[in-house]
């Protein structure tokens, strides 16, 4: 059983996150690979900043009649075939579920990548009730071996190296403990090919469920879920109730935007658009199909405008890749399923605050967050307003003084920033300082500075330089 860091200790948490170097050069990679593929995707997209613009207007029109388009997608899902469960919280979707397999008469269940059963902690209640439950996204896998929870909403293993994943398999699967990328990808499909041939259960999530129709939509790139939601005799899709769409014309602009914004992808290899079971003996698909509506929590996000958006979230992980907090500590040290800005707001919602408290403070409010989210959730706004709920559950405390050091560098600061001639010789002095930078930043107080952030390069000529150039040619 797996098990996450206490979230009420994030700030110990990042400490050691900070003291992983392995971990944070796998982060620099990522963070720069993932960059790299979404300004490519962007590129051949110019419409990009317009399909922000409707995707977000879709989803403040069904959130604001979410329990219309609840109902249309339950009573579409039905006459398709689909049994439709509703779960107020998680226990009772894990119960649900657990129900389903008993029925199905199966002890083995395979899961397609789902951050909604992460949520729930499904696989705990499923081994509780004597049903093996095995991951066959191959990130997910991973995890689920190390015994571990996903660090990342898109890519799971992102924080471990080939050779950690090969000292893993070496000893879960019996490969070579120097094997290759595509010996190991090898040995993960030929393990897990029994299990789907096995299974009696098929567990997935949803990116996105059609009230019109009442069908749902995954997507993916490796075919496991595909495999998942057809092998299997049975079939159960547990979705969030913030999956809902009204219509299948309202796809295109989320096909659109949710690869790009993922993982650089003009359209994910797989999508798998699911309405009911198979309709004939020997046709593909499962003779029985369910669908469990999770709230846990989501209701109360609907109350106000500004935590309703948090809904409009379509798990593309694109916060994460832009957060110069996640990119340091990682998604471990956040303590939920749902690391990173997005995390940092969800989760304090889904929990008690209390409990969370510390997340909402996990972000230096810059502003890329927002930058990036293919819908336009306003994330730092609504990062100040979980930080006002915090301090204002909190009993008064006198302020803490700030350190001798602290208040010189405020007072320096103060100083350069009163005139244009200080700042223009505060920065002079900036750029011959940071020559020396690859020396101070190991000598107090700058090391402990350091330790958790990256100090940008100031640019050769300031901009005043630059105008007066351009004014004089």
């Amino acid at each position: 059983m797996a098990h996450h860091l206490p979230m009420e200790r994030f700030g110990d948490n990042a400490q050691a996150a900070l003291r992983d170097e392995v971990q944070r050069e796998a982060l620099r990679k990522a963070a720069a690979t993932f960059g790299e593929r979404r300004r490519g995707a962007l590129q051949q997209a110019p419409e990009f900043e317009v399909w922000r613009t409707e995707a977000r207007a879709v989803k403040d029109h069904v959130l604001a009649h979410l329990d219309h388009y609840l109902g249309q997608f339950a009573d579409n899902a039905e006459r398709a075939g689909w049994h439709v469960h509703w779960a107020a919280d998680g226990n009772e979707a894990c119960r649900i579920v657990a129900g389903i397999a008993r029925s199905a008469n199966t002890q083995l269940a395979v899961k397609s990548k789902s951050m909604t059963t992460e949520e729930i902690h499904l696989n705990d209640a499923l081994q509780a009730a004597g049903v093996e439950a095995v991951e066959t996204d191959l990130g997910e896998w991973i995890i689920q071996l190390a015994d571990e929870v996903p660090f990342h909403i898109v890519v799971p293993a992102i924080h471990k190296t080939r050779g950690q994943i090969a000292e893993l398999f070496a000893d879960k699967v019996g490969t070579a403990r120097d094997a290759d990328a595509v010996t190991l990808t090898a040995a993960a499909r030929d393990a897990l090919r029994s299990k789907f041939a096995a299974a009696g259960l098929g567990i997935s999530g949803a990116n996105f469920a059609i009230a019109e129709t009442g069908s749902i939509l995954i997507l993916e790139n490796e075919g496991n879920a595909r495999l998942t939601t057809t092998l299997p005799a049975v079939h159960v899709a547990v979705v969030g109730i913030e999956k809902v769409i009204p219509r299948v014309a309202d796809l295109d602009v989320f096909l659109k935007l949710l690869p790009r914004s993922g993982t650089g992808q003009a359209l994910t290899t797989y999508q798998s658009l699911l309405t009911g079971p198979a309709r004939t003996p020997g046709a593909e698909g499962p003779r029985e199909q369910h669908i469990v509506l999770l709230d846990n929590g989501r209701s109360r996000m609907l109350e106000e405008p500004i935590t309703r958006q948090s809904l409009a979230c379509i798990r593309c992980g694109a916060c994460l890749n832009a957060c110069p907090v996640y990119q340091q500590v990682g998604g471990h040290a956040y303590g939920s399923v749902y690391p990173g800005p997005i995390g940092a707001v969800i989760t304090p919602q889904l929990l008690p605050l209390a409990k969370a408290a510390p997340l909402p403070f996990a972000s230096s409010l810059c502003g890329a967050c927002r930058d990036v989210c293919p819908v336009k959730i306003d994330i730092p706004a609504l990062l100040l307003h979980l930080r006002q709920q915090v301090v204002e559950g909190r009993p008064t405390a006198p302020a803490a003084r700030p350190s001798r050091l602290q208040a010189l560098s405020f007072r320096i600061w103060r100083f350069s920033m009163a005139g244009r001639r200080r700042y223009a010789l505060a920065t002079g002095v900036a750029r011959l300082g940071q020559w020396l930078m690859p020396l101070l930043r190991h000598l107090p107080p700058l090391s402990r500075w350091h330790q958790g952030r990256e100090l940008p390069r100031l640019a050769p000529r300031s901009f005043r330089a630059l105008w007066r150039d351009r004014g004089e040619r």
